[in-house]
């Protein structure tokens, strides 16, 4: 779910599912983390939605945050710097 780069930059797999009624962490789901977000997939809107509400879940800037795979896929994996490893274990558990 989260891989460790070594160099302060991490990578978080995320499934998500766009449409839902509120924004919330649903928890592990086969081997990501499972995120609903309250935007639409529609012209990259739930992206966006995505790094808006991992921002204020980890408390860290927007540009702390960005997708590196999966743009336009249910399973993204997002690069996160600027927090320990410790620190988004505990936050997103």
């Amino acid at each position: 779910m989260i891989s460790d780069r070594g160099d302060g930059v991490h990578w978080l797999s995320v499934y998500i599912q766009p449409g839902a009624s509120k924004s919330e962490i649903v928890g592990p789901f086969n081997g990501s983390l499972k995120i609903r977000i309250q935007s639409p997939p529609v012209d990259g809107k739930a992206n966006e939605a995505l790094i808006q509400f991992l921002s204020k879940q980890l408390n860290i800037s927007k540009r702390s945050l960005q997708i590196i795979k999966g743009e336009a896929q249910r399973n993204k994996v997002v690069q996160v710097e600027g927090i320990s490893l410790e620190q988004i274990q505990k936050i997103l558990k």
